[in-house]
């Protein structure tokens, strides 16, 4: 066995449901990223969220306590940005529709911004592509402009298809819905750059310097952290902090289910028991153990009451995993949350 950490070069870790929940860190996070950075392994934070510059979630992370440089912060506007300014001269006209994190992607990146109420009243050149992403201020007109530019025949990237985005209050429509609403009118996709497409990651193990097996994602998602890492070739390590649960991971095809689990980020400084399952093909059952936590799946479940929280996460999903591999229907299931937590230590 070896800590899960010292197995790689580079972290690639989400942000919202990982480090933090809203303005609060969540709990060992901080101290488990700070550990993890070395002068030999670099940490680099990744979002989907394209409404926020680098330097505003640089400085929500410095004040929950990470350890980080600006330039650690790696968005989808600038992994949107980077893939237009590989193909565009420098200076071309962009659209850019979304937060100012849009906007300062494409300036960062070589190219010009043209805002949508400056293009509706024709003021500057006409853009040749459009950048969307998210931004709690968008408007419908802003949307029209997106469409009457790419009917025209510029380019369309969008930052990713996020369909809800959580808030404050609950959860909201997300970026993915309002490309939706482009799209409908427009009739054509666009090219998507955030997970779970392998753009924004590959973009981290640039600047990371690490080659994508080299490269651990971390994150709570499963239909982007962790399917995007599987697109990109990165292992993923997912942590039970944030929008997916036990039951979902367990429940997960096999494109999204991750590499490693642990119930939170000081996963990464453990060493990492895998699971072990034996089958008994008579009795239709299988049993698994990840060290000392035991799990039984046949006709119903039987949780053990022994192991760590991680422990009893990782030998729940293996059997669930198996079974269903082999073709098998799940029983009903109690409360695994409930049993997952009582594990803690």
């Amino acid at each position: 066995m070896s800590l899960l950490v010292e197995r790689y070069r580079g972290l690639v870790c989400d942000l919202d449901g990982v480090v933090y929940s809203g303005p609060k860190a969540i709990p060992h996070a901080v101290a488990s990223l700070n550990a993890a950075r070395t002068a030999e392994r670099g940490v680099v934070f990744a979002t989907n969220n394209a409404s926020r510059t680098p330097q505003e979630v640089h400085r929500h992370l410095a004040e929950l306590g990470v350890d980080l440089r600006e330039e650690d912060v790696v968005t989808s506007a600038m992994a949107g940005a980077q893939r237009l300014a590989t193909d565009l001269p420098g200076g071309s006209p962009v659209l850019a529709v979304g937060g100012e994190g849009v906007a300062v992607a494409l300036q960062r990146a070589g190219l010009r911004v043209v805002r949508p109420t400056d293009a509706a009243e024709g003021n500057g050149p006409t853009p040749v592509a459009v950048l969307q992403g998210y931004g709690p201020q968008v408007a419908w007109t802003d949307l029209a402009e997106a469409a009457y530019t790419i009917a025209a025949g510029a380019r369309w990237v969008a930052t990713n298809t996020d369909l809800t985005i959580p808030t404050g209050r609950g959860i909201a429509p997300g970026n993915g819905t309002l490309v939706g609403a482009v799209r409908h009118a427009v009739g054509v996709d666009p090219e998507v750059v955030g997970k779970p497409h392998p753009p924004l990651y590959l973009l981290c193990a640039e600047l990371l310097g690490c080659d994508a097996a080299e490269t651990l994602a971390v994150g709570d998602r499963l239909d982007t952290d962790i399917e995007g890492a599987t697109a990109t070739g990165m292992d993923s390590l997912f942590v039970l902090t944030g929008v997916d649960s036990a039951r979902t991971v367990t429940l997960a095809p096999p494109e999204s289910r991750p590499t490693f689990l642990a119930k939170d980020l000081r996963g990464l400084h453990e060493d990492y028991v895998t699971p072990e399952a034996v089958f008994d093909d008579e009795a239709g059952e299988v049993t698994v153990t990840c060290g000392t936590a035991r799990v039984r799946l046949g006709a119903d479940i039987e949780l053990g009451d022994r192991g760590t929280a991680s422990e009893r996460l990782r030998a729940l999903v293996a059997a669930g995993h198996a079974c269903l591999d082999a073709g098998r229907d799940l029983p009903s299931w109690p409360d695994v949350d409930t049993w997952i937590t009582d594990g803690e230590r």
